[in-house]
């Protein structure tokens, strides 16, 4: 029986990127019989400028009928000026409440051979291998706000249900890796980071006890990101903190074109797999962006919706392969490079290494 996946390309260089990805996707679905059939939908300024909504409800119903979503970005400074309810990201907001989908892992290695294109220094880097669990529907960003000439307000709130289930997805996975949880928030000045320390804390210790577990203020983690990388295993942080930490740690692989993300909900429902860049419009139709971060979260769909783990390490194991020969797109490459490959050259290479393993 076949997998449908469906493919929200948006903005920018979105369709360029989920292009590539899409490429590889047929690849081992043939390879490995994964069985994968693909249909695209609108997200969105594309989906605002075709159908008046940043998320149409025909695209609501498609993803929920689907194993899994790819997305490549949205937004872009075409739609800084409508209302803010029909603005891209609005879309992708909409999308992650629509479907429950309340945990975002975000993985972060690095490959030696791009140390250089890291500002930090080689030995920083060494053995980086750290997963993020950002809490994705509750905080800041969804919670009441409103604007005067003179005055705006945004408010945090969360629930210790929300809590709670973002943690146990944080233990279950450190259980699988090297067993340490770092959670991280802002308990000194929030009321929000005092429920979230109190309840992370009571989680793991009855429900996880097997685990080493740390708690950070936000702004120690994003000191210590850049000074012990390497000491971190499973972060554990809410809403808009791990927005900006993931962000920051993208520095350490050297790009955030290196970079997927998976965002997922409770039971057996689709989730939605993009890379942790925005839609790049200064780059936009150039055929210059790194499709790796789309690559690998298509690697990371076939491994958490599809069950195909043999498939996804494939993946994984090509681009890793196609950075080790040397292949570069601009934004890793050596400085005053000129051999860099373009977004459709360097998927090839991939798909050259995909086909020799």
């Amino acid at each position: 029986m076949s997998k449908k996946i469906v493919v929200l390309a948006g903005d920018g260089v979105g369709p360029e990127v989920t292009g590539e990805a899409v490429r590889v996707l047929k690849a081992v679905s043939t390879s490995h019989k994964v069985g994968l059939e693909f249909e695209d939908a609108l997200i969105g300024g594309a989906a605002y400028d075709a159908a008046g909504s940043p998320l149409p409800d025909a695209t609501v119903a498609a993803c929920k009928a689907s194993v899994g979503i790819l997305l490549g970005a949205v937004g872009g400074p075409k739609w800084a000026d409508i209302p803010v309810q029909h603005r891209p990201e609005q879309g992708l907001l909409a999308i992650r409440k629509a479907l429950g989908l309340f945990a975002n892992l975000r993985p972060v290695t690095t490959v030696p051979e791009l140390a250089a294109a890291s500002p930090l220094k080689p030995e920083k880097l060494k053995g980086v291998d750290i997963l993020v669990i950002r809490e994705l529907t509750g905080g800041i960003y969804f919670g009441k706000r409103g604007r005067t000439a003179e005055a705006a307000f945004d408010t945090c709130e969360y629930t210790t249900a929300e809590i709670e289930r973002v943690c146990r997805v944080a233990g279950k996975l450190a259980m699988a890796r090297r067993r340490k949880v770092t959670s991280v928030d802002k308990a000194n000045v929030l009321d929000t980071s005092r429920l979230w320390r109190d309840v992370a804390t009571r989680v793991f210790r009855e429900e996880f006890p097997q685990l080493t577990v740390e708690h950070l203020l936000v702004d120690a983690a994003a000191m210590h990101l850049l000074s012990r990388p390497a000491d971190f295993d499973v972060m554990v942080t809410e809403n808009m903190f791990g927005d900006i930490l993931t962000d920051e740690a993208s520095m350490l692989a050297g790009s955030m074109g290196l970079l997927p993300s998976a965002s997922l909900g409770a039971g057996n429902g689709p989730g939605l797999y993009e890379p942790i860049h925005g839609s790049a419009p200064d780059i936009a139709g150039q055929g210059v962006a790194n499709p790796c971060g789309t690559i690998l979260s298509a690697a990371m769909l076939l491994r958490y919706s599809c069950g195909a783990e043999d498939a996804a390490r494939r993946i994984e194991a090509a681009v890793a392969g196609a950075l080790q020969a040397g292949a570069r797109t601009r934004d890793i490459a050596a400085p005053g490079a000129r051999d860099w490959l373009g977004t459709k050259a360097f998927t090839d290479v991939v798909l050259r290494h995909l086909g020799a393993h």
